[in-house]
């Protein structure tokens, strides 16, 4: 019975992830084709400007700012560095936790993880040009016609089997959640998950009913669908199934106070896993006064809440990469910070 409900909890909590990233998806590829191409150009701008984007977006609190950041990786918006950057900014849903328990250190804390992730996304575009990484090809796809209008010119004609089951599929969680039958709950700003749900449901909605044909069945379809989103959930259903299966298993609070010495590396260790649940003991024992602002830093320098996930099922070589660059920096941040007396 209990791991009936394990299985039911992490399966719902990767729909929901999987929805914000596929949204997200939708909306930067239809934009991309709506301007021709001209937002890609204001986002790729000079490195600086990436570099600024994606440490801001990773600064703000949840992951939905690391799955743009995702997403325009993947589309080749954004270099390997600004990811990397926008990963450290990040904190994961453990952002509101610390704005609700010690806000003025949780503000301080953010100012400089978007610092750090401005710094660290131009030192390691340094580092991989200097060692020749060559990040995963970007989405073929992203070829933009002259003539491509993304928007069905006309709400008349019927509509295709393909785009009635992904507006119903959109229309039935709208509802459901709304009846409080599926889906989170909580309708609050420190926990914005169901308010975020609907508005990129909405939204899903939307850009489903007015999509071109050919729009419709190339980007969103042969593309998003078959190509990125089955592999986003699958990473994100198995990534959380493990976490939830081994965790009971490690009482991490114990293991923290048992080896004081030792726990910023901890922190850095833990900060691996692509979960938000693991980070947040460190929050709280900060909160308690158990651990130095130093370690709660270089925990957040590493993890990244369910962020990286998505970026998982696109390149697994590129995510561990980054997880290495990042945990390399958040260890010598921390003990620096740390010897310091911080």
């Amino acid at each position: 019975m209990q791991e009936s409900f394990l299985l039911i909890e992490v399966f719902n909590q990767s729909i929901v992830i999987t929805i914000f990233v596929f949204v997200m998806m939708m909306l930067i590829d239809y934009f991309n084709v709506l301007t021709k191409g001209r937002m890609e150009h204001v986002i790729k701008g000079g490195k600086f400007r990436q570099y600024v984007i994606s440490s801001f977006l990773g600064s703000t609190p949840g992951c939905l700012g690391s799955f743009m950041n995702v997403s325009f990786y993947v589309h080749g918006l954004i270099t390997f560095g600004a990811i990397a950057g926008g990963m450290i900014a990040t904190s994961g849903d453990e952002a509101f936790v610390m704005l609700v328990m010690f806000p003025r250190e949780a503000l301080i804390l953010f100012g400089i993880l978007f610092v750090l992730g401005i710094a660290s996304a131009w030192f390691i575009d340094l580092i991989a040009e200097k060692i020749k990484l060559v990040r995963r090809e970007r989405c073929e796809l992203q070829v933009l016609h002259e003539e491509e209008i993304p928007f069905r010119t006309s709400i008349r004609g019927s509509f295709s089997m393909s785009r009635c089951i992904l507006f119903s599929f959109f229309l039935a969680i709208v509802i459901s959640n709304l009846l409080g039958v599926w889906g989170p709950q909580q309708l609050d700003i420190k926990r914005p998950e169901r308010i975020l749900l609907l508005s990129l449901s909405g939204i899903a909605l939307f850009l489903v009913f007015i999509s071109s044909e050919h729009y419709f069945r190339e980007h969103i379809v042969d593309h998003l669908l078959k190509r990125h989103v089955w592999k986003v959930f699958l990473w994100t259903f198995f990534s959380l199934l493990f976490v939830e299966i081994a965790l009971p298993y490690w009482n991490l609070e114990e293991v923290v106070r048992a080896n004081m010495d030792k726990v910023l590396f901890l922190g850095a260790l833990i900060g691996i896993i692509p979960e938000s649940g693991p980070h947040m003991i460190f929050v709280f024992m900060f909160a308690k006064g158990i651990i130095p602002f130093s370690v709660l830093l270089t925990s957040s320098i590493v993890q990244d809440g369910h962020g990286m996930l998505p970026l998982f099922s696109y390149s697994v070589r590129d995510s561990l990469i980054i997880k290495l660059f990042n945990l390399i920096i958040g260890i010598t941040i921390g003990e620096i910070l740390f010897h310091m007396g911080f």
